[in-house]
């Protein structure tokens, strides 16, 4: 019930503007939930991208746990679990053709920063 009420109040402020949602000018498919481990975020991801592969351009922002680093972090060929985290590191495995990257705090317009190398627009 405590839960309901929480969830009720939050979709509410967004209803009355009080919080802003953010949009974007291409696709994007949000991935998780408050549940830390084992609700299936990770094949889910895995699913959309092998769904959308070859045809589109597929990115992951993953602001999980479980690394080593701080910031920003894009996944490359000498990335490690240790850099990326440990699901996002077996996404970019078993997906090399992908962009993936990692933050806690990603910037304001992550997919749309000419600057950033994770620009997909």
């Amino acid at each position: 019930m405590l839960y309901y009420i929480i969830v009720f109040l939050r979709n509410k402020l967004f209803d009355w503007q009080i919080l802003k949602s953010k949009k974007f000018d291409i696709p994007i498919i949000s991935v998780g939930n408050i549940t830390v481990g084992g609700t299936g975020k990770t094949p889910h991801i895995e699913y959309f991208i092998r769904e959308f592969l070859p045809q589109k351009r597929v990115a992951v922002l993953s602001r999980g746990y479980k690394r080593k680093t701080s910031g920003f972090v894009l996944a490359d060929e000498n990335c490690t679990a240790q850099t990326i985290g440990d699901e996002p590191y077996q996404i970019y495995k078993k997906f090399p053709e992908i962009s993936l990257a990692h933050s806690q705090d990603p910037p304001p317009n992550p997919l749309h920063s000419q600057n950033n190398p994770f620009h997909v627009s």
